[in-house]
């Protein structure tokens, strides 16, 4: 059966990116800040379909797992309008439903990559997802309002965070704003590497 997850990298101050964040400044410029441990794997790498990445360790495993468990994503518009220049073709190697205002017709990429644009809420995008995923999970990419659209909604089933050793001091939050007591959390998994914290809980809406 299908959960509704996300796994996403912060600093030790809880921010998802920084300040400013643009097309020309994607994630407000913190990506190397925040995701490199991710960068020194292999497994990334290899899921752009490039050469790349220093180690195959613990963390490539997380990488993997998690790039195997996903059948659709979900984001925000403001996520895919940084990425839409600069990702590689058929970077998802799946559906990817956009929540957005504007209207415009499916992309289809080269590959198994669509992207779908989604005017009418988040349940709309959910219930499209998840007849996607083919009974794989369904992963909200991103951004943090997106993120916590979902939380606040009482959908999410399980998460994955992935703390930088870092502090920004300022930017975009994950858990801004989060209904306190919409759910029960369960700590799954605590697992230590030297570049990167990994923390996975389940959720059960109360």
């Amino acid at each position: 059966m299908s959960k509704i997850i996300f796994d996403s990298g912060i600093s030790l101050d809880g921010f998802f990116a920084g300040n400013n964040r643009s097309p020309q400044n994607p994630m407000g410029g913190v990506s190397g800040q925040i995701h490199s441990w991710m960068f020194r794997q292999k497994a990334f790498w290899e899921y752009l379909g490039v050469e790349g990445g220093k180690e195959d360790s613990l963390d490539g495993k997380f990488i993997r797992e998690t790039i195997d468990r996903t059948g659709a994503f979900i984001m925000g518009k403001r996520m895919f309008e940084e990425g839409e220049v600069v990702w590689p073709n058929d970077l998802y190697k799946a559906d990817v439903y956009v929540l957005t205002h504007e209207k415009r017709e499916p992309w289809v990429q080269e590959g198994s990559t669509t992207f779908h644009f989604i005017n009418d809420g988040i349940e709309s995008a959910l219930e499209k997802a998840l007849k996607s995923a083919n009974g794989k999970d369904v992963r909200i990419q991103g951004g943090a309002n997106t993120i916590q659209q979902f939380l606040n909604a009482g959908l999410i089933d399980e998460f994955f965070i992935h703390i930088a050793p870092v502090f920004l001091g300022s930017g975009i939050r994950l858990f801004e704003g989060i209904d306190k007591d919409k759910y029960e959390l369960k700590i799954m998994e605590v697992i230590p590497s030297d570049q990167v914290t990994h923390l996975k809980y389940s959720l059960i809406k109360k």
